[in-house]
């Protein structure tokens, strides 16, 4: 099943949200590896691409797992939470109807 991870950034996390960075893409290249990642992706804290300063207000994972509580568990992990980068991870079961 999948699961959807959002994770709500700390204010002022940037920085350490960049340097978390490759350790975080990492587990999610791992996934996608596995065929097992939907989607994923930055909330930009502006209406950009690239929000520059402005930096993020928190991430969005759709990735399949064989349970809710393992999907918690790999979200527990996440470099970006042992960073201080998330203030909040919520993990919800998510079911896919379309593409």
């Amino acid at each position: 099943m999948h699961y959807f991870i959002h994770a709500k950034d700390r204010p002022d996390s940037l920085a350490a949200r960049l340097a978390a960075r490759p350790q975080h893409l990492a587990r999610l290249q791992a996934l996608c590896d596995q065929g097992r990642l939907l989607c994923a992706g930055p909330l930009p804290a502006i209406d950009a691409a690239d929000p520059g300063p402005a930096g993020f207000t928190g991430s969005l994972i759709v990735a399949e797992f064989a349970s809710l509580a393992a999907a918690r568990e790999w979200a527990d992990a996440d470099p970006y939470l042992a960073a201080g980068v998330y203030a909040e991870v919520q993990v919800t079961p998510f079911r896919r109807v379309l593409p």
